[in-house]
């Protein structure tokens, strides 16, 4: 019976970053779904892009220490959980516990991948608000999960 029950909870899945306005879209979920999510499970996901070590294997000519290629890995992926532990403190004060999830990839493919990965029945992201040259130039996540994912996706713009 508790595994139907489980296997019935809807899976709420909030994109975050290190920006403002993944935060707000985290705030504003918590706080205006409320009561619609109230017997979802929240997964809280973030995404580190590819790390680039170009530089390093440059400036040592092609022999970087093991130790420091380590030690930057694992700075970067700390950096990844001290981004989740920062949404799960804004969970804490709503009365939530999320599921955290770290990837590691392209951030706009690794949310899309991981929201059908976990089954997921929502995703919600926050919006930047980029004009349409910025989002030519730069791409939008928020725009490519909206025609992406295979799941409904909720995007949060932040007040103007």
């Amino acid at each position: 019976m508790a595994e139907e029950e489980k296997s019935l909870k809807k899976q709420v899945m909030v994109a975050i970053d290190e920006s403002e306005c993944s935060k707000r879209a985290l705030q504003w979920t918590l706080v205006y779904l409320k009561d619609s999510i109230a017997d979802s499970d929240i997964i809280l996901f973030t995404a580190q892009p590819p790390l680039d070590l170009s530089c390093v294997y440059a400036s040592s000519y092609g022999a970087a220490p093991i130790e420091l290629i380590n030690s930057m890995q694992e700075n970067y992926r700390n950096a990844g959980l001290n981004r989740l532990e920062e949404g799960t403190k804004i969970c804490a004060e709503i009365g939530v516990t999320p599921r955290k999830v770290l990837e590691f990839g392209n951030p706009k493919e690794a949310i899309c991948e991981a929201a059908e990965k976990l089954g997921v029945n929502m995703l919600v992201v926050g919006s930047h608000g980029k004009g349409a040259l910025q989002r030519t130039f730069l791409g939008s996540v928020s725009n490519y999960c909206v025609n992406n994912a295979k799941c409904p996706v909720l995007v949060v713009r932040t007040k103007a």
